[in-house]
């Protein structure tokens, strides 16, 4: 299937009856804190020190995928490839390796379409992801952390057993199941905007810019483009970026459409491949991290590469510090009561403290900002996680629960949520 945002559509109508339309919520809390400018200290030794701080205007619109079906938005990708395989290779099985999220997603489509799922984990999973996989019925087979180590796993499992291989992020089946999220976000936005006007910086309409769009997903002709009013549309739409299967079917859903699409990383010990590549023009195809956003650790993936390395497909790549996830993720649970893992408010977390984003939509927003949609990827952790990443000694801080590797070591290379 071509990545164009028709199917994304197709992928939609095949999956919506497996899963769950997800709610769009907002908060005047974080509006506020969001449109104020960061205090000058925050700015010391980055390039924006010594200048004024942004003063963007900016209205959230957080699409809550912690409440889709496992907990996080993978399930809409399981299902799609599901739904795309024959009977025939539904009837050998399917096999995956992930740390958790994928797992559970492809062990819940499999068993809906009664059929054996093998999920290749990590020993350092964390055992409730583990055992969330397990419960749907999966057959789990651990290996070690490095990309060659669960290699291997996956030839012999596909060797013995003939399972089809469904990738956790890296295949057009999963891209346009990912970037079925992002249509249910344009119309709930309409219709939140609809009924109350001022949850908008554009409480009156405005002027979109629409780009008609051959089949190829190519632009027509240049200067053929529409200018329609509207209500109710976003700006610009912020999601975390790790494989980059969410990233991709958003960017493909959203092409043409006047949205500005961004992704968002860790910075932590390399994690942030995503904007580094884009500076250097190259994919980098490694990632050793133990960022805290644990669905975050892995490289982007090559068919993802072809869509978040087109400027006019993905604006940009931000990248946020452990600090800064951490302190977006206590807001999102102390103010606005809402259960989340850390990979899922990067995208928040450079809203507010990511100086070049939040000078950007002061400068391309002007007076009136912009709306901006941030996609809370998944709510996967538990409360003795949560505990021990606010662990006010930095020694005791959780950033991989259970064991790391086979041999010991903590290492996690290219770890596919």
């Amino acid at each position: 299937m071509p990545l164009e945002r028709e199917s994304v559509e197709a992928a939609h109508e095949a999956i919506k009856e497996h899963i769950h339309c997800t709610p769009v919520v907002t908060s005047r809390t974080v509006n506020e804190l969001a449109s104020t400018p960061q205090p000058s200290e925050a700015l010391v030794g980055t390039m924006y020190d010594g200048r004024n701080p942004a003063h963007p205007k900016i209205r959230l619109f957080f699409k809550c995928e912690n409440y889709q079906r496992i907990g996080a938005f993978k399930s809409r990708g399981a299902f799609h490839a599901l739904s795309r395989l024959s009977r025939e290779q539904l009837s050998r099985g399917v096999v995956t390796h992930s740390s958790g999220n994928h797992a559970q997603a492809l062990a819940l489509a499999a068993r809906t379409h009664g059929v054996k799922a093998y999920i290749v984990m990590p020993t350092i999973s964390t055992p409730s992801k583990i055992a969330a996989t397990e419960g749907y019925g999966a057959e789990v087979i651990f290996s070690g952390s490095t990309s060659q180590e669960r290699e291997a796993v996956i030839e012999d499992v596909i060797k013995k057993t003939g399972a089809i291989l469904v990738p956790p992020y890296d295949h057009p089946y999963i891209i346009l199941g990912q970037g079925t999220m992002a249509l249910e976000l344009e119309k709930q936005v309409e219709e939140l905007v609809k009924g109350d006007p001022s949850l908008s910086v554009h409480n009156t309409g405005r002027e979109i810019t629409k780009s008609p769009q051959h089949t190829n997903g190519s632009l027509e002709n240049p200067t053929l483009l529409r200018h329609e009013w509207q209500t109710g549309h976003l700006d610009a739409v912020i999601a975390p970026l790790g494989g980059g299967g969410m990233l991709a079917g958003i960017a493909t859903a959203l092409q043409g459409t006047g949205t500005r699409v961004f992704g968002a990383e860790p910075s932590f010990e390399g994690a942030d491949d995503g904007r580094r590549g884009l500076e250097s023009n190259q994919r980098i195809t490694t990632v050793k991290t133990l960022t805290v956003a644990d669905g975050l650790r892995t490289p982007v993936g090559e068919v993802n590469w072809t869509v978040i390395s087109d400027k006019s497909k993905v604006q940009g790549v931000f990248a946020v510090s452990e600090e800064q996830i951490l302190s977006a993720m206590r807001l999102v649970l102390e103010r606005m009561k809402v259960f989340v893992e850390p990979s899922a408010v990067v995208g928040l977390a450079v809203c507010l403290y990511d100086e070049g984003f939040r000078k950007l939509v002061e400068d391309e927003g002007g007076k009136e900002g912009w709306d901006i949609g941030i996609i809370l990827s998944g709510g996967n952790t538990t409360l003795e996680a949560i505990s021990k990443m606010f662990a006010t000694d930095d020694k005791h801080t959780e950033r991989a629960e259970a064991k790391v590797g086979k041999d010991g070591n903590r290492t996690a290379e290219n770890i596919a949520g």
